[in-house]
């Protein structure tokens, strides 16, 4: 495995284990034990969610956050939610992904020289993070762009 690779790797259980923002992991928590009733039957990831792709990828995707429902049920970016449903059928589509669903983090989806990562990686409440919230996770995110050095392009998706 390739150096960055490695260091993607172990930025991702960083990530995973952060409890910079406690009022934040407390609401992702607490949406992992309420649920959607559409969702009652699955187990909630509920906690900051990682990065996701290619670590010699040429596209870059960055998103705001987390959704409540999506990944922070799934535990994967863009996943379990109608916005990643449009994206990985696009990414298929377009070559960057070998499945065109992301039903979960272990249901086969490889990334294909793309990366999906977020600035905020727990789910904020009403969507909106705070200026805080954004800075404690910003190291995160800076350190993601020094070790994806092949990039190319960038893809930013947000509310609109």
């Amino acid at each position: 495995m390739p150096k960055a690779a490695v260091k993607l790797a172990q930025l991702q259980q960083q990530v995973i284990s952060c409890t910079r923002c406690a009022n934040l992991i407390a609401y992702c928590r607490k949406v992992a034990k309420e649920k959607r009733r559409m969702y009652r039957d699955c187990d909630y990831w509920g906690k900051p969610v990682p990065s996701f792709g290619d670590p010699r990828a040429g596209l870059l995707i960055v998103g705001l956050a987390p959704g409540a429902h999506g990944a922070n049920r799934t535990g994967r970016m863009f996943t379990g939610d109608r916005s990643g449903d449009f994206l990985y059928r696009g990414l298929h589509e377009a070559g960057f992904a070998n499945q065109q669903t992301s039903r979960d983090r272990d249901d086969g989806l490889e990334l294909r020289d793309c990366y999906i990562t977020a600035p905020l990686r727990c789910a904020p409440p009403l969507n909106k993070p705070t200026p805080e919230e954004l800075r404690n996770c910003q190291p995160y995110f800076e350190r993601e762009l020094e070790l994806l050095t092949r990039v190319r392009a960038v893809l930013v998706l947000g509310p609109g």
